[in-house]
């Protein structure tokens, strides 16, 4: 379930996962509802949705102005992979809790101004971002002072402040040193276990296609794990 998903850049994802396994992919607008239950078309017929695997935003949602068939709060009869509310949990809002050399130094931008007596001067060490947005939307690097005081003091809650990592380039290509961003997922069965790697490349101020417009050898790459010897 995604908004308008024959729009997005996760197309090649969806029509794979469709392939493959046979999982439908439906736009949330065309989802159908009655009583408890969701539904979708398909060749004129009304097919009883069980179980949702999520990739609804609801940042995207609220800011082109999406419609809706159902509530996410309401007590639907479907099984949630990925219940939305879990997007409000993990990712950024989880950052200011971890505490660990590995991962960057975090605040709430509310808590983090109350705690100091004034805007701090190096602000070009810090990362300003919104809280609920995704692919980089809304993203400052090194605010200025004036970026900080534009934030109403109602929503400095609904952002982080994060230390600057610098990434270093260093893969090289025709094009010059280019920089590496390497996401793994691992699952806990037995033992830790990386499963997946997404490999992003870029050159500009953030990964991600929007930031590395007319650049060369950039956007996705490949990585293969390799098993640890006993």
């Amino acid at each position: 379930m995604e908004v308008h998903p024959e729009e997005q850049k996760t197309r090649p994802d969806f029509l794979l996962t469709e392939k493959l396994l046979g999982i439908r992919t439906v736009c949330i607008t065309r989802i159908l509802k009655q009583g408890r239950q969701l539904f979708y078309k398909e060749n004129g017929k009304q097919v009883p949705i069980r179980r949702i695997y999520n990739r609804g935003i609801v940042d995207e949602i609220e800011r082109k102005g999406v419609k809706l068939p159902f509530d996410f709060r309401e007590d639907l009869d479907v099984e949630w992979a990925g219940h939305p509310n879990w997007y409000f949990r993990i990712s950024k809002y989880s950052i200011p809790y971890l505490k660990h050399p590995s991962v960057p130094r975090t605040w709430f931008l509310d808590q983090f101004l109350d705690r100091m007596t004034e805007i701090p001067a190096d602000l070009e060490n810090f990362v300003l971002k919104p809280l609920y947005s995704f692919a980089g939307l809304g993203v400052v690097i090194a605010p200025s002072r004036k970026d900080i005081e534009a934030i109403p003091a109602a929503k400095r809650g609904e952002y982080i402040l994060q230390e600057r990592v610098n990434f270093t380039p260093v893969i090289e290509t025709p094009y010059g040193a280019t920089k590496v961003e390497l996401r793994i997922m691992y699952i806990w069965l037995n033992e830790l276990r990386p499963v997946l790697t997404i490999v992003r490349m870029g050159r500009g101020q953030q990964m991600g296609v929007d930031h590395n417009k007319g650049m060369a050898w950039v956007g996705s790459s490949a990585a293969l794990i390799s098993p640890l010897e006993e």
